[in-house]
């Protein structure tokens, strides 16, 4: 048994069925030409024994190869006629004397490969009247193979960018400071990652490209990694940022363990879905029982936060940016902000407002009885040094009589 065909796969082998048949020859292929090599990436044959998909030869000894060379035409009832193609390896074995061939070319006017027909006898019947044919079929074949050529060029250009990232450790990470509104002292200070500023992508993107090809797990770890380097430097806590799939990881866990977790503030984004809360809360309990604290991050820009609200009865929430931004000229956003603080504190959790960039917005938030706050008003991130002495943190010790499991 050979592999399982994707469905687009099938579909193209489904054209090279229709050019075979109406063309009454031996095999039709669709092949991918990198410059180097013909990769035979479906098959359509009657003899399988001497046609199978995977094949590879160099493109230059190809058939394919001397025709987009203008060396031989497109069609050829009788490869004998022509000295050049006789000269070629499938003259030989497997013996081809008939053969058609036309260009893929995707919607950019790149070329892809060639979509043939090949027998292993002459055919004088073959004619202009099948190239046709064959050019309408070729054409289909491109539509159905732009999605995953584009896919895959997606995903090289995400890898290659960053494959450098990892391989030095992980992207820079930035500190924040998170203050005590009511005092001004700085209490803690959240883990920022950044990336190459030539990238114009936030941070919040890089991690959700890298997750899409895989490299997101390592990614995110290699950032808590760096953020957990921060606790030698600095008082008071940090917050760290980890997707719900990455802390149920097993290297999530290995790498909490060796922390001091007590001064640990683990961020769980209020957008990204959780299918298990069971798991996810079995997976946090015996670090929230060492002293780590839970935050839910980016309350009110989306609707799931109650329900991680609820579920995993967090020791802090933080309230997005979006709703922080001109509260106090926003009567809207006033109420909002107080019902949050109403629902947080009737919880027993202490509420953050995340992008305070103003006076009137940390007046605002002091007022409506805001525990703490962070933005640039209180500073931008940076490096540890830039960070002023933190005072001590007075909250409560975490809920575990209130998580669920």
């Amino acid at each position: 048994m050979g592999r399982q065909r994707s469905d687009a796969e099938q579909q193209i082998a489904d054209l090279l069925h229709t050019a075979r048949k109406s063309l009454r020859l031996s095999v039709a292929f669709l092949s991918r030409l990198d410059g180097t090599t013909q990769h035979l990436e479906v098959v359509d044959t009657a003899v399988p024994v001497l046609f199978k998909e995977g094949y590879q030869q160099k493109q230059e000894l190809t058939l394919c190869q001397a025709i987009l060379d203008k060396k031989i035409p497109q069609v050829i009832p009788d490869l004998t006629a022509f000295p050049e193609a006789m000269k070629l390896p499938a003259a030989r074995m497997p013996r081809l004397r008939s053969y058609v061939s036309v260009p893929v070319v995707l919607s950019d006017g790149s070329l892809y490969g060639t979509f043939c027909a090949a027998g292993l006898t002459t055919d004088k019947d073959l004619s202009k009247r099948d190239k046709g044919l064959m050019d309408v079929l070729a054409a289909a074949a491109a539509v159905i193979i732009e999605p995953e050529v584009r896919s895959q060029e997606r995903r090289s250009e995400i890898g290659d960018r960053l494959g450098p990232v990892i391989a030095d450790g992980g992207p820079v990470v930035a500190l924040q400071p998170i203050v005590d509104l009511a005092t001004g002292d700085r209490v803690g200070a959240e883990a920022l990652s950044r990336f190459p500023a030539d990238w114009g992508m936030a941070p919040d993107v890089v991690f959700a490209q890298a997750h899409s090809i895989g490299l997101g797990h390592r990614l995110e770890l290699l950032a808590l990694e760096q953020a957990a380097a921060h606790l030698d430097r600095v008082g008071g806590y940090i917050a760290m940022n980890v997707s719900p799939a990455t802390l149920l990881t097993p290297e999530c866990g290995e790498l909490l363990a060796r922390l001091p977790l007590p001064r640990v503030l683990l961020e769980l984004s209020e957008h990204d879905q959780v299918e298990d809360y069971g798991t996810l809360n079995a997976a946090l309990r015996p670090f929230r029982a060492e002293g780590m604290r839970l935050a839910i991050d980016d309350v009110g820009a989306g609707f799931s936060s109650l329900r991680h609200i609820v579920v995993t009865s967090p020791d802090v929430i933080k309230i997005d940016r979006s709703i922080v931004t001109g509260l106090n000229s926003d009567p809207v956003l006033t109420k909002l902000v107080q019902s949050l603080v109403e629902f947080g504190h009737g919880c027993r959790v202490r509420v953050v407002a995340e992008g305070v960039e103003t006076a009137g917005e940390a007046a605002a938030l002091r007022t409506l009885g805001v525990d703490y706050g962070q933005g640039w008003h209180y500073g931008r991130p940076g490096p540890p040094e830039a960070l002023s002495e933190a005072q001590s943190l007075r909250v409560p010790a975490p809920r575990q009589e209130l998580l669920r499991s």
